[in-house]
Formats: structure tokens, sequence, C-alpha cells
């Protein structure tokens, strides 16, 4: 029962670390996300199904006199990454936009799809030093790239609800 226990726990998207750098004429993002499948995704993506992944960020100025409703937006990130496997090649392979990368093992292009690294957010004088900001980053599976059948199927069940929480923090550059 502990197997079962662990293996159920293993499954989803949790966030290992982010943080936003500034360089000399941006802000850049570094997020590391810790990606696992579980046995009803891995066999959807072995059997054809493309899986698309979206990545949002958010940067806002929080507005403390209007008890954090109306916060302004500085920056806002989202990207798109489409994870598929390749039964000829037997090769799975990540697409972000016109670029793609082919991987060998399942493991390997889910450490890849969970990784930003110096992504560019906003221009350093976009973001006046001294102020607070709250920063804000998940990463979810999109259902409503899935064939038709299928989102039916996500609509009702959590193997198909694969995403992380919103992971919130400060930043004051």
């Amino acid at each position: 029962m502990l197997c079962c226990l662990r293996a159920a726990w293993a499954e989803g998207i949790v966030i290992k670390s982010a943080e936003i750098l500034p360089q000399e004429n941006a802000l850049t993002l570094n997020i590391t996300f810790d990606v696992s499948l579980g046995h009803v995704l891995e066999d959807a993506l072995t059997r054809g199904v493309t899986l698309n992944f979206v990545t949002e960020f958010e940067l806002q100025y929080s507005r403390w006199y209007f008890f954090n409703l109306w916060n302004r937006d500085v920056a806002a990130y989202r990207s798109q990454q489409k994870l598929f496997y390749n039964l000829l090649s037997r090769q799975y392979r990540l697409s972000a936009g016109g670029l793609h990368q082919s991987f060998d093992t399942l493991e390997e292009a889910l450490a890849v799809l969970g990784r930003t690294r110096n992504r560019p957010i906003a221009a350093r004088d976009a973001v006046p030093p001294g102020e607070v900001y709250i920063a804000g980053v998940r990463m979810r599976l999109d259902t409503s790239q899935l064939p038709k059948p299928l989102q039916i199927n996500a609509l009702g069940s959590r193997d198909w609800n694969l995403g992380s929480d919103w992971y919130r923090w400060t930043f004051k550059p």
C-alpha cells in the first residue's frame, strides 16, 4: 500500500526554484519545475497524443491601499511547449515555438521541459528600484489543446489535471 501512495505523490508538477536576476538592461527569470507524469499521461504520450504545457509568470506592483485587489501588472510572460513521442525514432520531442529538441528518455525531456533559464521579462528601467513587487509563476497541462474525445475525459478525471499551484514571492530590485 505504501508503494501505491508513493506513486500517487510522485505525479504532478512541483516548483523547485524561482528567481529574478537583474542583468545589464533587463530582468531575467530562472525557474525549475519537477515534472512527473502519471501512468495515464505516459500511456497517452506513447500512443501519439501531444501534451501541451503552459508556463505563466506575472510581476505585479502591490497596491496595499486597494487591499491588493487592483495590483498593477508590471510584466507578464507565457510560454507554450509541446511534448510528443515519435514512435518511428523512439524519441521524445519537445517543441517551443520553432525550436525542437529530441530526447532518448522521458526523464530527460521532462527535465528540460521544467527548466527556464535567463528569460528576459522586463526592461531594467520598467521596474524602479526600492519598491516591493509580487512575482508569481506556475506550470500546467493545457487540456484545451487535447483532441476533443480526450478533453471530455480530462473534465472528469484527476489523471489529466496536471499542474502546479501559483508560487508567489516578493521581489525588491
